[in-house]
């Protein structure tokens, strides 16, 4: 007897097949409750196409705004700019969960019911959150979230399901959620032909306008080429099939747009091609990347962490808030944009190799090309100030020790920096100073002590903030222990005890996401910390 995950899933393939989706060289299969579906080689792939789908079956912007029910609203609201088109993807979904009817059913069914994003945590898991970024991050979108349902979504919901006249029960909160989560889970950025997004209306300014708004709420930007049949406009959409791929650091496929159907006598199609030199083997899991993300965007976005992530990061940022307490607060707000100075910056795990203690022994003696970033402060025109020794060794984006050095200057710098660029600038006429040169000269007057010193101010905030909140990096090492992992793997492959009870104490996936993400940014802040301090050193040394 098919267990009702082996129903749903030979309901959708019958869909898929219905709409023109072709498994050349793959089937989809559930893998357990941690992954849900997955798609793995059949080992009967024609040149690399894996996975053929007309993207006339993916869930678009264009899609909502030509849907029969929701379509006219949502096109008034669209061209007014009044909703952008992730809105209405999302505002799409949920609509299309609580029909009865709805075409969409085998796809929707297939989805998971809940997600793993903090959106979806308990409190008590939550808590597992609290210090880092993405506690705060959680707070404020599930506020965000909130406003935005009550005040918008919630009635265009029962409006649209009024009119439709089959809706399953009323809208809640969580309806939209999950709708939230389907998009920002599984949405891909997809190059379309020009021609496709935008067809040819009798009312071509209607069409402009449409085009206007389509680009524009989406951040997305129109690639121009040699002809308009060759342009794309890049859409984000669901393309159903392809999106139950899994994640891989090294993936074994990637996905492709085939405009014309030349490579899969599809137009307009998107397929799955193996990335593999050699034939996939039978059975093995095709996964796609996702991108080179850090522990705090794959759990924000998708709700999964990976184990020493190699591409994790920390954020670091100086409250734009607190800018307004300091001294001469008008005057370095003038410089900070004069130097296009950034308040926030992220630290790649990567960049460690490249710093005073290296964490790759194949970069330990190496040098670095980082000192090309710092080429502006690297040297003194009036001759006060020498190049520091370790300009090749700073880890830290020149831009937010930009911004940092200007914060930290005394009130006397501020007229210094005027002086030295009236000097520059010289009797050239109404000529401003570059961005560039006025870093130069803030560089010249403050060098690297102030900032470096706030830098680690910054740091250990940060790390007292962590820590306060869940404790020590060793002890979240304790909590992931051989011992606990093995139990929790035992729990998430649904396995009892002899008397059928699941085991006790022990943490759910969702708090060991949690661990896992919170002790990568305790251990990292711990990095840049101890290169921070350094730097510091140095600086005082040298007179920098």
């Amino acid at each position: 007897m098919a267990t009702p995950e082996e129903a749903k899933l030979d309901v959708f393939l019958a869909w898929l097949q219905a709409n023109g989706v072709q498994l050349r060289g793959c089937r989809i299969k559930y893998c357990d409750s941690t992954k849900g579906y997955g798609v793995f080689a059949s080992g009967d792939d024609r040149d690399g196409v894996l996975m053929v789908v007309p993207l006339d079956l993916a869930i678009t912007p264009m899609r909502v705004l030509q849907d029969p029910l929701l379509g006219p609203e949502c096109r008034a609201m669209f061209e007014e700019g009044e909703v952008d088109d992730r809105f209405l993807m999302i505002l799409y979904l949920t609509v299309e969960r609580l029909r009865k009817n709805s075409p969409w059913k085998p796809y929707l069914n297939m989805l998971p019911t809940k997600y793993n994003s903090p959106l979806w945590f308990t409190d008590d898991e939550f808590l597992e959150l609290k210090g880092t970024a993405l506690h705060r991050a959680t707070q404020l979108q599930r506020k965000q979230l909130l406003s935005l349902y009550e005040d918008k979504a919630k009635g265009l919901v029962k409006k649209f399901l009024a009119l439709a006249e089959d809706s399953e029960s009323d809208v809640c909160f969580e309806d939209f959620l999950w709708a939230n989560s389907v998009f920002w889970t599984r949405a891909l950025n997809i190059p379309f032909p020009h021609s496709y997004v935008f067809p040819k209306e009798k009312d071509d300014q209607d069409a402009d306008h449409c085009e206007e708004n389509i680009n524009g709420a989406s951040g997305q930007h129109a690639e121009a080429s040699t002809s308009i049949q060759e342009e794309k406009v890049w859409v984000e959409g669901l393309v159903p099939g392809i999106d139950f791929c899994n994640h891989d650091f090294k993936p074994g496929a990637t996905w492709e747009v085939d405009s014309s159907g030349s490579t899969t006598g599809i137009p307009v199609s998107m397929y799955l091609v193996s990335a593999l030199q050699e034939p996939f083997e039978n059975e093995k899991e095709v996964r796609i990347s996702y991108g080179n993300k850090g522990n705090e965007e794959l759990l924000y976005l998708y709700g999964f962490v990976i184990d020493n992530n190699p591409d994790d990061y920390l954020m670091v940022h100086y409250p734009a808030e607190a800018i307004q307490s300091i001294s001469c607060c008008d005057a370095k707000m003038q410089l900070l944009e004069a130097q296009k100075a950034e308040l926030r910056c992220l630290l790649p795990r990567s960049s460690l190799d490249h710093g005073f203690f290296p964490t790759s022994s194949s970069e330990k003696g190496g040098s670095s090309k980082r000192g090309a970033d710092r080429g502006v402060c690297s040297y003194s025109w009036s001759g006060q100030r020498r190049m520091p020794s370790y300009i090749n060794k700073l880890v830290f984006p020149e831009n937010f020790l930009t911004a940092l050095r200007t914060i930290a200057m005394q009130e006397n710098n501020i007229s210094q920096v005027s002086e030295f660029l009236e000097e520059l600038v010289g009797s050239e006429e109404k000529r401003q100073p570059s961005d560039r040169e006025v870093q130069a000269a803030v560089w010249e007057v403050c060098g690297d002590s102030g900032a470096l010193q706030l830098l680690v101010d910054l740091l250990q905030t940060k790390m007292m903030d962590l820590e306060e909140g869940t404790g020590t990096e060793s002890f979240d090492a304790e909590l992931l222990d051989s011992e606990n992992l093995e139990q929790l793997t035992v729990i998430e492959k649904g396995q009892r005890e002899s008397d059928g009870s699941t085991l006790q104490n022990v943490a759910t996936r969702n708090k060991w996401y949690a661990i896992v993400y919170r002790r990568g940014q305790k251990e990292l802040t711990r990095l840049f910390l101890r290169e921070a301090e350094y730097a510091l050193q140095l600086a005082l040394t040298e007179g920098n």
